[in-house]
């Protein structure tokens, strides 16, 4: 894991790219890369690159970035891993191409002489690239297929600036911070900023199987270059096949992100997904698995570390653990908030830290965690929930005349809270059921959260445009596709990317760790796609097909335990000392008075307070929100 950045001035106006300047925005990333920094630049083509290393392979000085090939008329910035590059590597020596180091970053070099940007197509692993083609005059930015990894660009008078983290840009003295007021509008709904854009307006990130070309005329256009929509099986396999695909797959993908030439582990939470992490690890180990384990200083959270020990004693594990308190959140939050770039409104991204944290301080680099199994066979309570809406109310309801819709939402108003009265409300209006995992402001809620003149602002910045998008493609190339699949492919768009993975990117990345995501594999990924539905939820329970999967590999009764992420429920987070700050920061300002009706927000915080309703997730969202307009624009 490392940071880039880097500089094309395209319309070769009057600027000069200095060292001091990239080395400025190398070092505003010195935590993605503490063991080294470069810079490259060609003033004549106007281009700039910038680099900080974390070393991972091949720990020699032979891995220094931005790297060039042999006859230096190709250079690379590179952020992640390429796992399968071993075997990519002989085939280029046989062609001729010369290596000078055991890197991953070589074989790109090498790999994209030969094929150009459609090298990508090869690559297995996670990543974010600038290449920079002398020949074309052409600059290439990569995001890998899953989006593991971040990319961020803006267009600035002729030149295209990129770097792996927005703060990075910012240090260009020429860059405003200005919100993006569209951006705000979806994250309320999204609890992050669907691609391409971020909370700074003007400034982009590309999507997840992106990428971008930039030449010297100042063409910029980006390419959808893999998506999760896969054909369908020509013929259904029975229930033995599929479990024996996915453990085989779940174990190459393993095993590729043991790739290391420093020590590794693996977040354990005690629940399926990382315990099975731990079970194929050990499998391949000739030692034991360095496991790490946090929890709030509670009782809930307390218990929650049983879980983990369990499965660490089952394994003969090295074992590590930590409780969180209050105070260590309250301690973080100026940390969380500029690491952050932009709000990522998840209060899992404190324990994220602390875990990271506890792997550092036990001298692990790389580790492996459980994202994305939830998504990919629709493990969230949440989302069984939903199917039975869509089968049991929506497709009944939809089609019904408008009149009839109108009257029975009319109806509905006075026995309903304001999360199943806007789904009414969306059904009557031909929308679309799913938004994603989370949905925290809905439409209908806006209007009582938001000053009237910003409620119709947001009405013209409809989350339904967003989704419709993806679903369109989704549906035009597989007509007959299921309600399921279009969940889980809207989760693959927009909140795994953007709100999960850039999470455990961003946490991870405070104290130099390098985290893998084995479900992320995309071999495994495409193969999920095809599960039939039936056996993702089954007699009523998720990722059945999973669970059948890891029986033999774990006890049943941590296949089959209640799901439960890291420090436990969102609300064990929010202590009163935290509810009592966050509602007194709130309402005292400026920006959010300027934005929010604070009377609202006073009516969250004291429903949350008395149990009337389940409020975490609002607050925290409108707090890392005033947290990060704080930081980076004003008061």
């Amino acid at each position: 894991m490392c940071g880039i950045c880097g500089i094309f001035n395209y319309a070769d106006v009057d600027f000069v790219i200095t060292e001091d300047l990239l080395s400025a925005m190398c070092q505003t990333m010195a935590h993605r890369g503490p063991d080294d920094q470069g810079v490259y630049i060609d003033q004549s083509r106007g281009i700039g690159l910038g680099h900080r290393r974390l070393s991972i392979i091949d720990l020699s000085t032979a891995g220094h970035q931005p790297m060039c090939n042999e006859d230096r008329s190709v250079w690379v910035t590179f952020n992640g891993e390429i796992y399968n590059h071993q075997k990519i590597r002989p085939s280029l020596e046989q062609a001729g191409h010369r290596y000078t180091s055991h890197t991953d970053t070589e074989t790109i070099l090498h790999l994209y002489e030969e094929k150009g940007v459609d090298c990508v197509q090869s690559f297995e692993g996670m990543f974010a690239i600038g290449i920079w083609d002398k020949r074309q005059g052409r600059l290439f930015l990569l995001r890998d297929r899953i989006g593991v990894k971040p990319l961020y660009y803006t267009v600035h008078n002729g030149m295209l600036i990129f770097a792996s983290e927005i703060k990075a840009i910012l240090a260009c003295p020429f860059i405003r911070r200005t919100l993006d007021e569209t951006a705000l509008f979806q994250y309320l709904t999204f609890t992050s900023v669907p691609p391409p854009l971020t909370m700074f307006k003007g400034i982009y990130k590309l999507a997840a199987g992106q990428y971008l070309i930039c030449d010297r005329q100042g063409n910029i256009k980006t390419e959808q270059y893999w998506d999760a929509i896969v054909p369908h099986m020509e013929q259904p396999q029975d229930e033995g096949y599929y479990i024996g695909q996915i453990r085989s797959l779940f174990d190459q993908a393993v095993e590729k992100r043991m790739m290391s030439d420093v020590p590794f582990g693996v977040f354990l939470s005690g629940g399926v997904d990382s315990s099975l992490n731990v079970a194929f690890m050990s499998r391949i180990m000739n030692r034991p698995v360095d496991t790490f384990t946090i929890g709030f200083d509670n009782v809930h959270g307390r218990q929650e570390f049983q879980s983990a020990r369990e499965i660490a004693q089952l394994f003969k594990t090295n074992h590590h653990e930590r409780l969180i308190s209050s105070q260590d959140l309250l301690d973080f939050l100026p940390t969380l908030i500029h690491h952050q770039d932009e709000p990522i409104a998840d209060p899992m991204c404190v324990a994220l830290h602390f875990v990271a944290k506890l792997a550092k301080d036990n001298n692990t680099i790389v580790v492996q965690v459980g994202e994305g199994s939830d998504e990919l066979f629709f493990g969230y309570e949440g989302f069984a929930e939903l199917l039975r809406v869509y089968h049991q109310f929506w497709r009944k309801f939809t089609p019904l005349p408008g009149f009839m819709k109108n009257l029975a939402f009319q109806m509905a108003k006075p026995w309903l809270d304001i999360d199943r009265l806007d789904i009414v409300n969306r059904a009557r209006q031909n929308k679309e059921l799913f938004y994603g995992g989370v949905y925290v402001y809905g439409e209908l809620e806006k209007a009582n959260l938001l000053r009237k003149e910003h409620y119709a602002k947001a009405l013209q910045v409809d989350p339904y445009d967003v989704v419709r998008q993806y679903f369109h493609k989704l549906c035009s190339q597989k007509p007959d596709v299921d309600f399921m699949e279009k969940m889980i492919y809207l989760e693959l768009k927009i909140r795994l990317p953007e709100l999960l993975l850039m999470r455990v990117d961003k946490m991870s990345m405070i104290s130099s760790i390098e985290a893998r995501v084995p479900f992320l594999d995309h071999k495994l990924v495409e193969f999920a796609m095809n599960v039939p539905a039936g056996l993702k939820l089954k007699n009523g329970m998720g990722k059945y097909i999973l669970k059948k999967a890891a029986e033999g590999y774990l006890p049943n009764e941590t296949v089959y335990r209640r799901k439960m992420g890291f420090g436990g429920p969102y609300k064990d987070m929010l202590s009163p000392e935290f509810l009592r700050y966050a509602e007194d920061s709130l309402v005292h300002s400026p920006f959010i008075q300027h934005y929010f009706q604070v009377d609202y927000i006073h009516e969250i915080f004291r429903r949350h307070r008395q149990t009337e309703a389940e409020n975490s997730l609002r607050i925290w969202n409108l707090f890392n929100l005033l947290s990060w307009y704080g930081h980076w624009i004003g008061t």
